[in-house]
């Protein structure tokens, strides 16, 4: 009787963990909708793949699922995140290992919902809470440029190195509930369509936020959109300071005017800066090969976004210096370094060699970009095919971490600059974890 009893208890303690372990097994597995669910792929055209090509180009999806001198979007590009190392799948149409099985649905999924067929969850570091806005006339082009436009490889993906139980996928279901929101861009009909189309572009496809918009603690996008203050305001990200795309005067783009917006997204320069960092690649693969009213219509949208004046201070305005004492800290390191090519007045060469006064990297707190590029230097700018005869080149074996941090100090204190200090502990964390900038022209192919 007493084993019978203790048979029946144990029976109803676990019937409501099995039925908690199905509940958990079906949230964790189960398929967003997608609208696409009972349609077959049409039959495609030529210009609906040179279509999918263009939104591709958008979404730069071919600069973490391509290596240089590889199969176009093969996969393989090692991505570092806080659990640890990641690679970039193969997204060819290739049945194996890459994408060539899937419906127009499972594609679907996978980009716009971060969810692969059977259930398994994507990383994060595929930014589908962006890729959520793509319409689907955009999601049906892409798709067709995939299937019809890439050539398939077959080449096994590369496992991460994320250890157990950090490696587990379902908690993603979780995240993406909490921070990846699933609808499509809905216009707003306040606003004219340049605008609408700039907020498109910058908000889904560019998926500028994944940069520009700082984090929370579960590495979610603190704003999707510029209904929230974050959104863009600037955020760390991989050894850089990715700065403000909104009306900040001192960090953001409160100086640029739309002209100068589009032509830096067009030609990696400007009056005010070149590109450097991750944006090199993001020029180098994207948005130099954006129409030209699709940049006036970013450029647009950003400029409507307001600054924030307690974050970024006092609108900076130049300070001319009359003598530059060699006494001074910084001072004969940035005479005999940096000034031939940034000027000894820190004005630079407008349109070719950017200025040191009024920098962002001059005056945000952040020292991030501002030591990374003085140890690593810059990758080479390729412009419609052009490589660039000029590049900032890398510091960190002619000078100490202590000359960096006082050239850096320098700069970041002269011409009305008013970033402060760069501390010598900082400029030797970054020289450890980062390495040189590739002096190579890196262009990568989308056929």
């Amino acid at each position: 009787m007493n084993t019978r009893r203790f048979a029946r208890t144990v029976g109803w303690l676990a019937l409501p963990c099995v039925v908690a372990a199905g509940l958990l097994a079906w949230y964790v597995t189960r398929q967003p909708a997608t609208p696409f669910e009972q349609q077959q792929a049409a039959s495609v055209d030529p210009a609906q793949v040179s279509r999918g090509e263009y939104v591709a180009r958008l979404s730069d999806c071919v600069a973490c699922h391509s290596l240089p001198g590889k199969t176009p979007f093969a996969g393989g590009l090692e991505m570092a995140t806080p659990l640890g190392t990641i690679h970039a799948t193969n997204v060819t149409p290739d049945r194996d290992s890459g994408i060539g099985a899937y419906s127009l649905a499972d594609f679907d999924r996978a980009v716009r919902h971060g969810v692969a067929p059977g259930g398994r969850r994507l990383y994060p570091a595929m930014p589908y809470p962006s890729y959520a806005k793509l319409s689907d006339d955009d999601i049906r082009a892409m798709y067709a440029f995939f299937m019809k436009g890439v050539q398939p490889a077959n080449q096994p993906n590369i496992p991460s190195d994320i250890p157990w139980p950090l490696n587990m996928r379902w908690p993603i279901a979780l995240w993406n509930d909490l921070f990846a929101p699933t609808a499509t861009y809905a216009a707003k009909p306040e606003q004219d369509a340049l605008w609408n189309r700039g907020a498109y572009i910058v908000q889904g496809p560019g998926h500028c936020g994944s940069c520009h918009t700082p984090r929370g603690l579960a590495f979610n996008e603190k704003a999707l959109d510029e209904s929230g203050k974050p959104f863009l305001a600037g955020a760390l990200l991989d050894g850089w300071y990715a700065p403000s795309l909104r009306q900040d005067p001192n960090t953001g783009l409160g100086r640029w005017s739309e002209p100068e917006i589009v032509q830096l997204l067009k030609t990696g320069r400007n009056r005010h800066a070149v590109v450097y960092g991750s944006m090199t690649e993001a020029f180098n693969n994207s948005t130099q090969f954006m129409a030209d009213n699709d940049l006036a219509a970013i450029a647009r949208y950003l400029k409507s976004l307001p600054g924030d004046p307690q974050r970024d201070g006092t609108p900076w305005a130049y300070q001319a210096v009359a003598t530059h004492s060699a006494a001074t800290p910084g001072a004969h390191t940035y005479a005999t370094r940096c000034a031939s090519c940034h000027g000894a007045d820190g004005k630079g060469q407008p349109d070719w060699m950017p200025p040191l006064a009024g920098a962002t990297s001059a005056l945000a707190k952040e020292t991030a970009s501002a030591i990374n590029i003085t140890l690593n230097g810059s990758q080479r700018i390729v412009a419609a095919g052009v490589p660039d005869a000029y590049r900032m080149p890398a510091f960190r074996e002619q000078l100490s971490d202590q000359e960096i941090a006082e050239v850096l100090t320098y700069v970041r204190s002269t011409w009305g600059n008013g970033g402060g200090a760069v501390e010598v502990k900082a400029v030797e964390k970054l020289r450890g974890h980062t390495d040189p900038a590739s002096s190579s022209p890196i262009i990568l192919q989308m056929r």
